[in-house]
């Protein structure tokens, strides 16, 4: 902004600079010709009287003393002609003699007119000024008195004076630019700490404000205004974070306790009240499960945070390491295949929860004898978007439909046809997770049934990644099909109880 205030005070003083200088050296420039030619047709004009007057009594012998003496006192060459056109003596050349009545201006002088203007001279790149002049005696013609001036001195002044008009406008530039640039420098930075403290602000914690008392009236009001927003908007956010750090403590307590007291009351009802009770306690569970969800979304939304490196192959193989058992237990194997993806960036923790959200949900899914599979791709340059490394999360289960697929992220949305106890959160929190550490997500059909969970996220070194794939193009004819390096990675992680 600085540079913009700066470049319109330079423009509009150029303007002004331009309208006023060019047009003043335009007028200086023809006035001072104008000057120069009265003041040679004048001095013509007294030399043809002095010449008139002693050929008028019969001394022509001075007028070569005449004419060199005014040459020489005003820089000029000076030619005499009589009536006919003859010079008569010429401060300049030997022409003595000869009769130039056929010039233009000597041919006008001779008609009683005088002749002034400019022409070229003997010299290239010298104009002359000429003043041509009869001297009459009862409106006869008795000769005609030409000067002739070199420009080059008035060029050189007029010269002179364009470059002295060109310094003073680049020295009224500098001085604008200075005045500008300190007066821009002291418009903005008000807005410059408003940016630092909106930047604060947008990273979680406002430790500079913005000053008050600085700038013009409008930015200092703008800056106590946005002084105020961001004090109650820390203050709504602590309050938030201060609720969602209490009532993870406070509804733990209740929930467990209630829980506690249903399982007590099993041995004493009869058998045909057991069901109701073990509905009782399931949906206890599930209570305490959706808070632990909703708060953990609280704290995720409520919180600044910033994608980190994370072994995209390492998390995989861990969770799926852990998930085992659980598998185990509904009779179903975790398989992990793929080629490795590499590092991602990815908010902390994140990647670990978005594995366990989607691999509990498979496993509310599948059946008995299914095969759970974690896929990682490495990421590829489709030419139109940026390579991204890609988990696929796929199930045997029954799917979803394609309306179902598009509702599955909001928070709370259960399948019409769901009969287990989840809360509607995970895939939610999946989706706010991701979209955190700056990818995507997505459900699609599975090719044989089942469910594709396809979770993006961006390469940590997507450009050097793109230039190892053109290179190993290069050398992939020199390379076996059946090596080891080309093998995509399959391990298979047994959870089926033996």
């Amino acid at each position: 902004m600085t540079r913009r205030i700066l470049l319109s005070h330079l423009s509009l003083m150029l303007l002004v600079l331009l309208a006023l200088e060019v047009p003043f050296g335009f007028i200086y420039t023809r006035s001072e010709l104008t000057r120069f030619s009265n003041t040679a047709e004048l001095g013509a004009v007294t030399l043809a009287v002095v010449c008139e007057d002693k050929l008028e009594h019969g001394r022509a012998s001075d007028l070569p003393e005449i004419a060199r003496s005014y040459a020489q006192r005003t820089g000029s060459s000076v030619t005499v002609t009589d009536h006919d056109g003859t010079v008569l003596t010429d401060t300049d050349a030997d022409t003595v003699g000869r009769n130039i009545s056929s010039e233009p201006d000597i041919a006008t002088a001779l008609r009683n007119r005088t002749a002034t203007g400019t022409r070229d001279g003997p010299v290239s790149n010298s104009d002359i000024l000429f003043a041509t002049v009869p001297g009459t005696s009862d409106n006869t013609v008795s000769c005609v008195v030409r000067t002739l001036y070199p420009l080059a001195p008035l060029t050189q002044k007029v010269h002179a004076t364009w470059v002295a008009l060109a310094v003073t406008g680049l020295g009224v530039l500098a001085a604008v630019a200075l005045i500008g640039f300190a007066l821009a420098r002291s418009i903005t930075r008000p807005l410059r700490a408003l940016e630092r403290a909106t930047a604060q602000l947008a990273d979680g914690r406002l430790t500079h404000p913005p000053a008050t008392d600085r700038g013009p009236p409008e930015l200092r009001r703008l800056a106590a205004s946005f002084t105020r927003t961001a004090t109650r908007l820390q203050h709504l956010l602590h309050s938030q974070r201060a609720f969602a750090s209490e009532a993870s403590h406070q509804l733990k307590t209740p929930l467990t306790a209630l829980r506690l007291r249903l399982e007590n009351f099993e041995p004493h009802l009869t058998p045909c009240a057991q069901h109701s009770l073990n509905e009782a306690i399931g949906e206890v569970g599930r209570l305490s499960r959706m808070v632990q969800g909703l708060l953990a979304l609280a704290r995720l939304e409520n919180s600044a945070i910033t994608p980190e490196v994370t072994d995209l192959d390492t998390v995989v193989a861990d969770r799926a390491a852990i998930w085992t058992a659980f598998a185990g237990e509904q009779r179903v194997d975790i398989t992990v295949a793929g080629t490795k993806a590499g590092q991602v960036w990815a908010v902390p923790g994140a990647l670990e929860q978005i594995i366990d959200n989607l691999l509990s949900n498979a496993l509310r899914a599948s059946p008995p004898g299914a095969t759970i599979t974690l896929a990682t791709t490495p990421p590829a340059d489709s030419g139109r978007t940026a390579p991204m490394a890609e988990l696929h999360v796929t199930d045997e289960g029954p799917g979803m439909t394609e309306a179902d697929r598009q509702r599955a992220f909001d928070r709370f949305w259960r399948a019409a046809d769901a009969h287990h106890d989840g809360t509607g959160l995970g895939l939610s929190m999946v989706q706010r997770l991701t979209h955190a550490s700056g990818g995507e997500v997505t459900l699609n059909a599975a090719p044989h049934g089942g469910l594709d969970a396809v979770v993006r996220l961006r390469p940590v070194q997507a450009a050097r990644t793109r230039t190892n794939a053109a290179a190993l193009q290069k050398i992939a004819p020199l390379r076996s099909p059946n090596t080891a390096s080309n093998r995509p990675r399959v391990e298979r992680v047994s959870g089926r109880r033996r």
